[in-house]
């Protein structure tokens, strides 16, 4: 039976002890099934395996990692990092984003409007001299910053 177990690692080295683990499991063939590093869990990785001790065979030595949490992991708490968010979920009126890809590419805008049946958005460019709202796909734009509530 697999369980699921959290790896502490430094800030922003999630990847690198991802990819190192990896390695590690394919060099010393380890029960570990799968790794898991989601962006909203900073500071930590998940990893599939049958047993605690793959696991701490598997970090002995590696840079970038605190330990491991004793505690298993149920799939309930993983599962909704599993599912993907659609781009319009994201955005909220108000967030300042940059169009990163289409006719206003590199364009700053505000969000005036949201249409998450259409997946779309409406935008205000910022550098615009008259103000003209303008819809875009939101998969063709990057937040930059939050509306402050």
């Amino acid at each position: 039976m697999t369980r699921f177990f959290a790896i502490k690692t430094t800030a922003n080295q999630e990847r690198i002890v991802a990819n190192l683990l990896e390695l590690a499991v394919k060099k010393n063939q380890l029960a570990i099934y799968s790794i898991l590093e989601p962006k909203e869990l900073k500071g930590y990785i998940i990893v599939e395996s049958e047993s605690y001790e793959d696991v701490l065979r598997a970090i002995r030595g590696m840079p970038h990692v605190r330990g491991v949490i004793k505690k298993e992991i149920s799939f309930a708490e993983i599962e909704h990092f599993l599912t993907p968010r659609k781009a319009v979920e994201q955005i909220k009126e108000g967030d300042t984003i940059e169009v990163v890809s289409g006719p206003f590419k590199g364009e700053m805008a505000i969000v005036k409007r949201v249409d998450e049946a259409k997946n779309e958005i409406t935008v205000e460019l910022l550098n615009a001299v008259v103000p003209i709202p303008v819809t875009v796909k939101a998969d063709h734009v990057r937040i930059v910053s939050k509306r402050e509530v």
